[in-house]
């Protein structure tokens, strides 16, 4: 593995074990160049699958690999600061994944990933409900806001 600080190829595992929800395995690594020590994580890829990305205004359609990375960090950015367990959104992003992979088809369109985000989300916490789906349905005015909101119904209050 390359040493993100040094670029060195070589790094030496020194502790392995689960994450919390069974998904992956955490390795502490330790760089042989420059000392250095980062966390890498394991995970299964049961296929390779390809985003279909809607084209907007006249561009082309895209396609381009599906990378967990991207979900964890849009969920991730409409998480914070609500004191949410870093567990729960592994827990919501690795659901979101086994769906993608095993749905059977190797492509999937982005659409349909956004709305797993959402629904994902809508169960977990509602302001980031709320948050995520102001930038996936780019709302543009305050009463799109106000709109989208009168339809949530606030996870903790029943």
């Amino acid at each position: 593995m390359r040493c993100p600080f040094c670029a060195h190829d070589d790094s030496q595992v020194k502790d392995s074990r689960p994450t919390e929800d069974n998904t992956a395995i955490r390795r502490r690594r330790q760089c042989e160049g420059c000392g250095a020590r980062f966390t890498t994580f394991e995970r299964v890829q049961l296929r390779d699958v390809i985003v279909v990305k809607a084209g907007q205004d006249g561009e082309a359609v895209r396609r381009e690999p599906f990378e967990r990375a991207k979900i964890e960090q849009s969920v991730a950015l409409a998480c914070r600061k609500r004191g949410i367990e870093q567990e729960r959104i592994d827990q919501l992003v690795s659901g979101i994944q086994r769906q993608v992979e095993t749905a059977g088809d190797n492509e999937i369109p982005s659409a349909r990933i956004g709305e797993m985000v959402m629904d994902g989300l809508r169960h977990l916490d509602s302001v980031a409900y709320i948050r995520f789906a102001s930038v996936y349905r780019d709302f543009s005015e305050a009463k799109d806001f106000e709109e989208f909101a009168s339809t949530v119904r606030d996870v903790g209050a029943g």
